[in-house]
């Protein structure tokens, strides 16, 4: 029986203490002992198989401490505030009429998703933009009324859809360095990262029809403590045109180091070194600085190694091969219920990863021999896989893009990480991704 497989105990147990508003990492440690014992191990081998696996993701962590120096110290220049300052006056300047103030709302929806459009490509540092962009907007935000809701869920589609479709930066790494080589070794040979592109359409689709659905569904005027958001207290830094231009030049370097050797923590750190040798971090301030991105990346970091922790338990117990051949004993020769279900289980595997890009190592040795058994073409294949890793990762409470979007929108503490950012994802981007990840699945 499904409920009573390991691997969807563990995942329920997840999701269950992180709706209680449980601390992830320790959610993710329950669910994964839990889990385990369900497999028939005992709690000291649960443990060890845990503490083996949390190594998988010290690298994934290190990544993430260099890249929130980097964009402490872009956030030490003054340029990020100087921008959010500029985006206030301009807002508080706008006339009432309210179609001014709706193109207004248009123009910050738009972008939140161009930021996060860069943070996976043009300035790869992912997450950790947004504790230094959004709270000092959010008495903006509060001014217009705008549904916070809303605005997370602008980033969400602009991060996941980006990588999962752009091959440049982390959508790199997505699409050639995990999907396409996992799929290979798995047996899907003849491919080449095109397919890979074109096998990966239909699911972003999906991703554009939920952004579009949440316009509509959080238009409404919500209101926010005034009080709350002036308590925050953000810091404003001096922006000089000296630190603009040592800036951009910096964040040149990085895009050029990050070409040239395919590594975005060596591009990070010959950008801070940028930063330090121009005087906009001082050599006196550069150990504070660098400590200030490490203490707003380090949270996140503990997630994504207990997440490491967690998939390397929920590969010992042997029950994800079983879940999916269950699955497929159970739907018959049914291609649109065979890919509903692969989706589905991927999307039970990364809510409780919280990581699309740890998901395609479990699910592609799986899914690329029953997909040729059931008859799906090559570029089916790759959709089913594409949708099934990034269902979740939209949606999970362990997902390093939830968690960083909520540490910048609960700054004031009026943005609940379940309720305003992991739920409303879940609901207008998970659900789109599964039917359209069937539907490539049925004409790809």
């Amino acid at each position: 029986m499904v409920l009573t497989n390991s691997v969807v105990v563990a995942v329920l147990v997840v999701l269950g203490l992180s709706v209680a508003r449980i601390n992830v990492v320790i959610a993710l440690v329950a669910g994964a002992l839990i889990g385990g014992i369900a497999s028939g191990m005992s709690l000291q081998e649960a443990l060890a198989v845990f503490s083996s696996g949390v190594g998988g993701g010290a690298g994934i962590a290190l990544n993430y401490a260099i890249l929130g120096a980097f964009a402490a110290a872009i956030a030490h220049s003054g340029v990020p505030t100087w921008l959010s300052r500029k985006l206030v006056e301009s807002i508080t300047l706008k006339s009432k009429n309210p179609s001014a103030q709706l193109l207004l709302k248009v123009a910050i929806v738009l972008l939140l998703i161009l930021a996060g459009f860069m943070s996976q490509n043009v300035l790869p540092v992912h997450i950790a933009f947004i504790p230094i962009l959004i709270p000092p907007l959010l008495g903006a935000f509060a001014e217009l009324k705008m549904d916070r809701r809303l605005l997370s869920n602008a980033i969400a589609f602009a991060m996941v859809t980006t990588y999962a479709i752009v091959p440049y930066g982390f959508g790199n790494i997505f699409l050639k360095d995990i999907i396409l080589k996992n799929l290979v070794e798995s047996g899907l040979t003849d491919i080449a990262l095109r397919d890979v592109l074109l096998g990966s359409i239909l699911p972003a689709l999906g991703m554009v029809t939920g952004m579009v659905a949440s316009c509509f569904a959080y238009r409404k005027p919500r209101t926010y403590d005034a009080q709350k958001i002036q308590s925050i207290g953000v810091k404003e830094e001096v922006c000089s045109l000296k630190n603009i231009i040592i800036t951009g030049v910096a964040v040149g370097a990085m895009l050029g180091v990050q070409v040239s050797w395919d590594n975005m923590m060596g591009g990070a750190l010959i950008g801070l070194l940028i930063l330090s040798i121009g005087r906009v971090i001082s050599w006196r301030e550069s150990d504070r600085v660098v400590m200030e991105g490490f203490r707003m990346m380090a949270a996140i970091a503990f997630v994504m190694i207990a997440a490491a922790g967690f998939g390397a338990v929920l590969r010992a117990t042997g029950d994800i091969q079983a879940l999916v051949t269950g699955l497929a004993a159970g739907i018959g020769s049914s291609k649109m219920l065979a890919a509903a279900g692969m989706i589905a289980v991927g999307l039970v595997i990364t809510m409780g990863i919280g990581s699309s890009f740890s998901t395609v190592p479990i699910i592609a040795s799986i899914y690329v021999p029953l997909c040729q058994a059931l008859g799906f073409s090559v570029l089916a294949t790759i959709c089913i896989t594409a949708a099934a890793a990034v269902t979740g990762d939209a949606g999970s409470p362990a997902s390093d893009t939830m968690l960083g979007i909520t540490s910048g929108f609960n700054a004031d503490g009026q943005h609940d990480h379940i309720f305003d950012t992991t739920i409303p994802s879940f609901i207008y981007f998970n659900i789109p991704l599964i039917i359209f990840g069937v539907l490539g699945a049925m004409v790809l």
